[in-house]
């Protein structure tokens, strides 16, 4: 049952559905990945909805669905263009699950940051991708803007 969650999960996102892939996580659920560090549902599905928003030429590939009554996992692959650089990336991502009630109670994504930064800001991303002050910058910036989309969308607030 929790593998075909994973796959309706990745399946919604390579149609860009967001509301089905909000409609996946418990509304206690947690996600948190390089980037964001999120604790409530609802914040979730708002993020999956501004990406599925802005990822204009957004590509997805997933495999490797594996899941049990409690835990799963999931590789996956986005390729998309970075808004803020043009530049192209093709990121490589490891998922992780837990489950509750039939849904995603935690999600955790992991993928290089410096491979990732070295992809969205070219030399610069290649120079500084290790350093924590990249990351924290990055998190800052993608945090005001979910939060700037949160303020957009009534839905998303509690």
């Amino acid at each position: 049952m929790n593998e075909s969650l994973i796959r309706h999960f990745y399946e919604s996102f390579q149609r860009r559905d967001h509301r089905s892939m909000g409609a996946c996580y418990h509304p206690e659920a947690t996600f948190r990945d390089e980037v964001f560090d999120l604790k409530r549902g609802k914040e979730i599905a708002a993020m999956w909805h501004m990406l599925c928003d802005s990822g204009k030429d957004l590509r997805i590939e997933f495999s490797g669905i594996q899941a049990d009554e409690h835990s799963g996992r999931a590789h996956w692959e986005a390729h998309y263009t970075f808004s803020r650089t043009g530049r192209w990336v093709h990121n490589i991502i490891v998922a992780g699950f837990e489950f509750r009630d039939g849904k995603i109670i935690r999600h955790v994504d992991r993928f290089s940051f410096p491979r990732w930064a070295r992809q969205a800001f070219g030399f610069t991303g290649w120079l500084l991708g290790r350093m924590p002050f990249l990351k924290h910058k990055v998190r800052q910036t993608a945090m005001k803007g979910l939060f700037r989309f949160i303020e957009q969308h009534p839905e998303y607030q509690t």
